[in-house]
């Protein structure tokens, strides 16, 4: 962003949309504010606290279908803040910045991760409501950001279902079984499965489920944050 462009865009906070002096992606405030993954947490999906042979009761008792999962952050302040305003504040054009914090903050996941990113799609209703499917803007806006390719169609969502926000761990298991289609095209391929938040995984393993049925994989996840589910 340079000349006229920075003149009339500004940057800004990605939390509190404080105009800043410089090119940055957060205010000093929120930047301190930031809490990040903590290096205690379950190897497989991510969920902080210190486990037995670092697996969570969770996939110790229900493995997952991925094969792990990481966030740079935790879902809380300024990270949180950044999503919401993403996601329902009507601002598409944060996915460049969210994908280069995310492309910066999980440098050392992504040298291992595989190269053809799946996003978790919207179901077609809702993508008519938000006027832009905010995880795919951010799968292409991530590619760009590290070269790796997030083609359109290769996961759908079958049906609608509510949001996640304040279900129980067995509801959002329930609202979101047999919700996604994957393609074909998918068989195969080792993919990596892009959301923004991550709480108790429901949603990732129901998507990942569906790209193991038609062949592809391994499926490892990446989210922008990581919300800590209630057992």
């Amino acid at each position: 962003m340079s000349g006229w462009a920075e003149l009339l865009y500004p940057p800004s906070c990605l939390a509190c949309a404080q105009v800043l002096p410089t090119r940055a992606l957060f205010c000093e405030t929120c930047d301190t504010a930031l809490e990040r993954l903590p290096p205690a947490c379950c190897r497989t999906c991510a969920e902080p606290g210190a486990f037995p042979a670092l697996t969570c009761p969770r996939c110790h008792l229900h493995p997952p279908p991925f094969s792990r999962v990481w966030a740079p952050f935790i879902h809380e302040g300024p990270v949180a803040r950044a999503i919401h305003r993403y996601k329902y504040e009507d601002h598409p054009e944060l996915a460049a910045p969210l994908a280069t914090l995310l492309a910066d903050e999980a440098r050392a996941f992504l040298a291992r991760a595989p190269a053809l990113i799946v996003a978790l799609p919207l179901h077609a209703r809702r993508f008519r409501e938000r006027r832009y499917d905010q995880t795919q803007l951010l799968a292409g806006a991530l590619a760009r950001a590290t070269g790796r390719r997030a083609p359109v169609g290769l996961l759908t969502r079958a049906r609608e279902t509510q949001r996640q926000v304040g279900l129980d761990e067995g509801d959002r298991a329930r609202n979101v079984a047999g919700a996604f289609l994957a393609s074909g095209l998918a068989a195969g391929q080792p993919l990596l499965l892009l959301d923004d938040v991550l709480t108790t995984g429901a949603t990732a393993r129901a998507a990942a489920s569906a790209l193991l049925a038609v062949g592809a994989g391994p499926v490892e996840v990446l989210t922008l944050a990581r919300a800590c589910a209630t057992r």
